[in-house]
């Protein structure tokens, strides 16, 4: 009968003991969650429920164990057992613990720096983000390690395994060169503020913006919503632009191609108005000048001012869109035209004489006055063709 009653005593009173412990640590986590709304590090920890009491149920059935007496030939394998189930559970908690407080130190700093310093909130998440990786990283393999020497087998075979971990160490150095360049790389640009996570960047002549940084690769979301995924090595080995290194602020250019008598300063005013109702204009500066000239147009450059990529993208389709609308429907005569007339030939390159005129052509030589030439006959006269004419 004691045979009996010593392990339902022992075994039952370990997952009793551990339930009551969870249900008090979980209750006293609530109570402080709700009195301290500002931090959320008692919820966080309270992800943590599962993996703290499979630890204390496990700590306790290790160390009670001997007293059960059960399974007394295969002790050596049920004691390894709830060692390797400690040691996992440990690991486990430690990982959830450590991303709680790291996750807690984010959200605080954010909270205090997202609106005077945008930029440096992605960069400390960028940080947070890698270092919750290589917590995890590293705390999985000193548990992988600590449950490998828990073997009889794996303790005699340190010696050895020392003894040649410098030819293995450049063997595997060798072979994963490709693989530790990138991790280094993505420590590099975690730390070094090269590129961080909602930075807008153009790689390979494609815009888009930083969605996730790893150890080894990056993730960018262009602005059709597709995904470029590339080795971190590439931001550390070429160039790149990064739009939102520094400050967001950005400048853009629109440019027209307009007839030799447009308006300049009607044009000027259009677009202070164009800038005035459009919404995503910072209202830091603009200008309206002519950059260049052609024997038929005038090349003329609208700068505008946004406080991001996105922003600037839509003042300058917004100023395109409706400085075009109010030439065309104010200033039809503005717009860029083909200008046609009859030819004129050279004396003596074999053309008709002046005597041999027809009406209506022009004779070389002859004083245009008003709308005719010098003997009655019309001038040639200046066509233009306009797209909104034919």
């Amino acid at each position: 009968m004691d045979d009996v009653l010593r392990p339902l005593i022992v075994v039952g009173g370990s997952v009793v003991l551990t339930l009551l412990l969870g249900w008090a640590t979980d209750l006293l986590l609530r109570k402080a969650d709700e009195r301290h709304h500002e931090t959320p590090l008692w919820g966080l920890l309270r992800r943590g429920q599962i993996p703290y009491q499979l630890l204390l149920c496990a700590a306790l059935l290790r160390g009670s164990y001997d007293e059960t007496r059960v399974l007394t030939a295969h002790q050596v394998g049920v004691g390894r057992t709830l060692t390797l189930v400690l040691i996992g559970s440990a690991a486990w908690l430690t990982i959830r613990i450590a991303v709680a407080v790291v996750e807690t130190s984010y959200t605080r700093y954010a909270s205090n720096h997202r609106e005077r310093d945008p930029a440096r909130v992605r960069r400390v998440r960028t940080q947070v983000t890698l270092i919750r990786r290589v917590v995890s990283a590293v705390v999985g393999v000193v548990a992988v390690a600590s449950m490998l020497l828990t073997f009889p087998a794996m303790r005699a075979a340190g010696a050895s395994l020392l003894a040649s971990a410098g030819i293995l160490g450049i063997v595997a150095g060798v072979a994963a060169q490709s693989t530790l360049g990138n991790m280094f790389a993505g420590l590099q640009i975690a730390f070094g503020d090269m590129v961080r996570i909602g930075d807008t960047v153009v790689v390979d002549g494609e815009w888009g913006t930083v969605e996730e940084i790893t150890l080894t690769f990056l993730t960018v979301r262009t602005w059709d919503e597709r995904r470029i995924t590339m080795p971190v090595s590439y931001f550390t080995s070429k160039p790149f632009e990064n739009w939102s290194r520094g400050t967001p602020q950005m400048t853009g250019t629109v440019f027209w191609h307009v007839d030799h008598s447009a308006p300049l300063d009607a044009m000027r005013e259009r677009l202070r108005d164009i800038l005035r109702e459009c919404p995503a204009w910072d209202g830091r500066a603009y200008n309206l000048t002519v950059t260049d000239t052609t024997p038929s147009t005038l090349e003329v450059r609208a700068l505008v001012t946004a406080k991001d990529a996105d922003d600037i993208w839509t003042v300058r389709v917004t100023v395109r869109e409706q400085m075009m609308r109010f030439l065309a429907d104010e200033h039809p005569y503005a717009l860029p035209r083909v200008n046609t007339a009859d030819a004129v030939l050279p004396p003596g390159s074999g053309g008709r004489s002046p005597e041999d005129h027809v009406p209506g052509d022009r004779v070389p030589g002859d004083r245009v006055s008003g709308d005719r030439v010098s003997g009655g006959i019309p001038a040639a006269r200046r066509v233009h063709s306009h797209p909104r004419q034919r």
